[in-house]
């Protein structure tokens, strides 16, 4: 999220605590783990990192389970994981992730272009707000594009990245 939000993630690092060193050290740690061929698989590895889910929930439909994780940094927020079954030797496989909105946790109100601030709001709260809005392939695996339409019929496009808005390009 630096890549886009610098500021935002310095003064997100201050608020953890960390130092450059431990963010440095965390990241390339981080992308190790997610490059990773081998290993306990995906799902083991968010555990691993995160604990237990704080809930988890089935979608029968789709023969797929929820589980989401809290974070220190966004109490408002919560890391979901999309699991279902593969077909394969391992059970089960991450379908997706990314950051969404706790349960009961207020939801910014979106009516203009104005209200869009970097890291305040989710791909699927700005879906809802501002239909109709398709979403794209960004311009890396963690992010997503979105394309919506704004009151008076304005197109414009929205970049996220793990679910969380960045920026209009």
């Amino acid at each position: 999220m630096a890549d886009h939000q610098p500021d935002l993630a310095e003064d997100a690092r201050r608020a953890l605590g960390a130092s450059r060193t431990e963010m440095r050290e965390a990241n390339r740690r981080w992308q190790a783990w997610s490059r990773a061929r081998s290993g306990p698989g995906e799902l083991h590895r968010y555990r691993s990192a995160l604990g237990e889910p704080e809930s988890r929930h089935v979608v029968e439909a789709y023969s797929a389970e929820i589980l989401r994780w809290p974070l220190p940094l966004w109490s408002d927020l919560r890391w979901e994981v999309a699991i279902g079954p593969t077909g394969r030797r391992t059970p089960t496989q991450v379908w997706g992730c990314g950051l969404v909105r706790a349960p009961g946790a207020p939801a910014p109100e979106l009516r203009s272009e104005a209200d869009l601030r970097p890291w305040s709001c989710t791909i699927a709260e700005v879906a809802n707000a501002f239909p109709p809005a398709h979403p794209r392939e960004g311009s890396a695996p963690t992010r997503l594009q979105l394309d919506f339409t704004l009151p008076g019929g304005t197109r414009r496009t929205a970049e996220f990245t793990w679910g969380l808005f960045q920026r209009l390009l």
